[in-house]
């Protein structure tokens, strides 16, 4: 009796179990639902993103040409000033000294000059009497060769002190433009973008020019400076549209145009970028020097074109994913199957995205893509129009139903 009860429970189990495994394989056997959209017309434009610095086209930087300290500044950060108009003085009492001396020495060498001269002009006149006396027979000659000596004796130290009048002349001119650069002027019409020195600071210019101020020289017209990667420069050229926004201004939009893409490379830790310099207009002067753009190039545009997401491209089937996967795993020796490798070529070749056809039939249609942005893709030929519907993934049978789990048994049921 006992044996027999103890094989109708095993019994009940066993079907109990089979229950079980037949209801989690029907369960498995949902059908696939998936996620579509429509197909639309509109606009596509391809962007190159990047960061850069808000520049003056043209910053001037004013130094010194002599040292000493600063006796007066004349403008401050801000300032506008014009060409030629002094913005800083540097002490000129030293220089003032050394013109006077300079000037001291010319007039020495000027004066010595005239001594010269009016004794070149004494020996002429002895050599004369000298030949005189000769012709007569009444001294030797001798004397005649040592009067001619005495004559070029004096020319050649005329011509000397003549030479020293241009040196001593050269040496004042020197102090008179030494004594003109301790008065520092702006090379350019500009403002005042910074200023290094304070008055009463000694600056030294022995081995480096030192910058005292900074001129920008037209704030109405600024650039932005921006290094592209290397795997976007050759989207990027001359003339092209960007636009782009600075922390300042988080709901404004500036725009302007690529005015130079520069050949030469910047390699930061392996990595290459290229500057691209894109000049803006500034005429309400919002925008200031230093800020920090997030810069967009359009590279491309395209108008009234047929469009999908780039996810339709992405999406394939569940079946067909299984079969690479299979295809993938069958590989043997790092070799991937013929038929996958076909597969792939054809794929890279022609793009396919796949329409609904039935409820669980999908159908596979191959397009010719051009341009695409983040979101969606310029579409060129195909059996592609508006309105059609595209698949783009799959969607859970059981994201709206909550699910839970029976302790022990691995079952699933619905609330």
């Amino acid at each position: 009796m006992r044996k027999k009860q103890l094989f109708f429970v095993l019994l009940l189990v066993a079907g109990g179990l089979a229950g079980c495994w037949w209801w989690l394989s029907q369960k498995n056997e949902q059908p696939v639902r998936y996620i579509t959209t429509v197909v639309e017309r509109g606009s596509i434009t391809r962007l190159v993103v990047a960061t850069g610095t808000v520049n003056p086209v043209t910053t001037v930087q004013v130094g010194t040409y002599v040292s000493g300290p600063i006796k007066e500044l004349f403008a401050d950060f801000n300032s506008a000033v014009k060409k030629g108009q002094r913005v800083a003085q540097i002490d000129p009492r030293p220089f003032l000294v050394k013109v006077k001396q300079a000037e001291a020495n010319l007039t020495t060498a000027r004066a010595q000059v005239e001594k010269d001269k009016s004794d070149l002009m004494f020996k002429h006149r002895v050599l004369k009497r000298t030949r005189e006396l000769f012709e007569r027979n009444l001294i030797a000659k001798q004397e005649v060769e040592a009067a001619e000596r005495d004559v070029e004796q004096a020319q050649a130290q005329y011509q000397l002190d003549q030479a020293r009048v241009e040196q001593n002349s050269a040496a004042l001119e020197e102090s008179r433009v030494n004594l003109g650069y301790t008065d520092i002027v702006s090379p350019v019409d500009g403002v005042v973008v910074s200023r290094n020195v304070n008055v009463g600071q000694t600056v030294a210019a022995s081995f480096q020019t030192p910058v005292l101020f900074q001129v920008a020289q037209d704030l109405t017209k600024m650039q932005v400076n921006t290094n592209v990667s290397e795997s976007d420069i050759g989207l990027v050229a001359e003339g092209q549209k960007t636009f782009f926004s600075v922390d300042a201004y988080p709901e404004r939009q500036f725009w302007g145009t690529v005015t130079q893409v520069r050949n030469a490379p910047q390699i930061v830790q392996n990595v290459v970028t290229y500057d691209v310099v894109v000049g803006i207009e500034n005429l309400d002067l919002a925008l200031k020097p230093g800020m920090t753009a997030s810069l967009s190039v359009i590279t491309a545009q395209r108008e009234d074109v047929v469009k999908i997401p780039q996810a339709a491209l992405r999406f394939r089937p569940p079946a067909l994913r299984k079969d690479e996967e299979s295809a993938q795993e069958g590989s043997t020796n790092g070799l991937r199957p013929q038929a996958k490798v076909k597969k792939e070529r054809l794929s890279r070749e022609a793009p396919q995205v796949w329409i609904q056809i039935a409820e669980q039939k999908l159908s596979p249609i191959t397009v010719q893509t051009g341009i695409s942005d983040d979101t969606f893709v310029e579409i060129i030929s195909g059996q592609l129009t508006e309105g059609d519907v595209v698949v783009t993934g799959v969607r859970s049978v059981d994201n709206d139903t909550p699910q839970t789990t029976l302790p022990g048994f691995g079952m699933r049921w619905r609330r």
